[in-house]
């Protein structure tokens, strides 16, 4: 199935639609992310990523048996290009609770960053800083930010190649101030999937490269290489993903995760004690994992 055959009220178009809710009920529910009277600040860059995320958002507000609000906020860094009158034209057009940001970062980053260097990691931790001072001033509970799967996935072998640790993108956390709640609904959705939405969906999107930066070279060679192991090896990042939640710490060689020392031949009542196979909730009980009320429809 490709996009060029998806058709609004189509057969495959609505599959795709029942993928990404269930999708995204199910990662809310098994890391309860959102929980009864919520306030929820959903970034939105004008990417496909969080376009999509808002409209799965939007979708199970009305299912879900508890309440959340929900706030979408945007960013203006002042890009030079950047094309103010999109997203308050689009949010004022479905009706949804929006918030503009103007902030200059991008002087910020031109002033601290040499001419063709990456600008995106310093970008990124201005506008990361700016959301989490905003969420805390006005009471948002939960941040709402629109990494999928292969985002995560990504993310794990930079940090394996060129961190030297085993860490990848949560689908939950807590900031490292403690202040704030960042959630990543789209965390088992593909972003195939999500591409194939965003054109169904005929987006406004907005370029991410209207700063002129390179973008990061090291992640889109991590990009290729798993668009090629996917293309030989269909259901490989998805493989990878289901790892990345079945970590065994006495596999590995982490001796703060794991008791190595303490390790010794018929010492049951230790190794019962091991925190090595933790257990794992196979079917959320969160209200809001995705299904369909009676009467409901299911597209």
């Amino acid at each position: 199935m490709t996009t060029d055959t998806l058709q609004t009220g189509s057969v495959a178009a609505n599959k795709l639609a029942k993928r990404l809710r269930r999708l995204t009920g199910q990662a809310i529910g098994d890391y309860q992310m959102i929980e009864d009277g919520d306030r929820v600040l959903v970034c939105l860059s004008g990417g496909k990523d969080s376009y999509t995320m808002l409209d799965m958002l939007l979708y199970l507000q009305k299912k879900a048996p508890i309440s959340f609000e929900i706030t979408a906020l945007n960013l203006d860094q002042k890009q030079p290009g950047f094309p103010e009158h999109v997203l308050p034209e689009y949010l004022a057009g479905l009706g949804v609770d929006y918030r503009i940001l103007e902030r200059d970062t991008y002087s910020v980053v031109r002033d601290k960053i040499p001419e063709g260097k990456t600008m995106c990691g310093l970008c990124s931790r201005l506008r990361r800083g700016i959301l989490y001072r905003y969420a805390n001033e006005h009471g948002y509970t939960k941040i709402a930010l629109g990494h999928h799967r292969d985002d995560i996935v990504e993310t794990l072998f930079l940090n394996l190649f060129h961190g030297g640790r085993l860490a990848a993108m949560p689908p939950k956390l807590r900031s490292d101030d403690g202040a704030n709640v960042v959630i990543r609904p789209l965390a088992y959705c593909s972003e195939r999937d999500i591409e194939k939405w965003a054109t169904l969906q005929d987006y406004p999107i907005i370029p991410c490269n209207l700063c002129g930066s390179q973008e990061n070279l090291q992640r889109q060679n991590i990009k290729q290489m798993l668009t090629e192991w996917e293309r030989a090896s269909p259901g490989r990042t998805e493989t990878m993903f289901r790892a990345i939640c079945n970590v065994q710490p006495s596999q590995l060689a982490d001796v703060n995760l794991f008791d190595f020392v303490g390790l010794v031949a018929g010492d049951t009542a230790s190794a019962a004690n091991q925190p090595d196979e933790p257990s794992r909730q196979k079917t959320s009980t969160s209200p809001l994992y995705f299904h369909p009320r009676q009467g409901s429809g299911t597209a």
